[in-house]
């Protein structure tokens, strides 16, 4: 199953489709809805015409304020029907959010999550109103790497529709870092560890609601990513 999910689109080297993951109560995530990744400007030919074959009809650019970011281009699809949004997710302009996390490794682990759903529900909240709100079609959500702005926007997703932080986390971690995980057992933690912390902190649906989105938001982002025929 996690092989179906790795999709290989030639100039992007960690792109998963967010499909096939069972929910707490028996329901699947559809195939095609939602796909995570790294930076689609790097796609070849190939992998654009790979993007387009998946379905995929809007592309949501998670972005940082205040960063000069020379390796996140805005993307400008070859196919005229893919739409492209951009979302800041986070403000390197908090210094104290700099000086935590931004200005260390510990930016690219789980660790900073917490700190960062505190500052940005309505950022956060921005990224997953993107989604819902996409035309029909697939959407591609990414940053840089598809680790860390994806990672968290991924997990908010999940966690919404009702994933286990089993799923989750596994998920997380199919975007490999040894650098990460060397981080994490430094501290004498894990992703699931921190991951299951931060999922314990927070009621995910009241949280995007107090960042702005509306319960028919969450009802279309809920109804665009399951298959509740399963």
């Amino acid at each position: 199953m996690t092989q179906k999910r790795v999709l290989h689109w030639e100039g992007c080297n960690n792109v998963r489709d967010l499909g096939g993951l069972h929910t707490l109560n028996g329901d699947k995530t559809r195939w095609g809805a939602v796909v995570r990744g790294d930076q689609p400007a790097r796609l070849t030919t190939n992998g654009w015409s790979a993007l387009y074959e998946h379905g995929i009809r809007t592309i949501v650019s998670l972005r940082t304020y205040g960063l000069n970011e020379k390796d996140h281009p805005i993307v400008v699809p070859p196919h005229p029907d893919i739409q492209v949004v951009s979302v800041e997710i986070e403000d390197v302009t908090n210094k104290e959010f700099v000086e935590k996390w931004a200005s260390s490794d510990l930016w690219g682990t789980p660790l900073y999550y917490t700190d960062a759903l505190s500052l940005w529900a309505h950022r956060h909240a921005a990224a997953l109103k993107a989604i819902a709100q996409a035309q029909p079609g697939g959407v591609f959500f990414h940053c840089i790497r598809g680790h860390d702005r994806t990672g968290i926007i991924a997990f908010l997703l999940l966690a919404l529709v009702g994933i286990s932080i089993e799923e989750i986390t596994a998920d997380y971690e199919l975007s490999v870092d040894p650098m990460r995980d060397k981080l994490l057992a430094e501290r004498n933690t894990n992703a699931y560890e921190v991951l299951f912390k931060t999922l314990e902190g927070i009621n995910v649906e009241n949280y995007l609601l107090e960042g702005g989105m509306t319960q028919t938001d969450i009802a279309t982002l809920r109804a665009k990513l399951l298959n509740t025929d399963n």
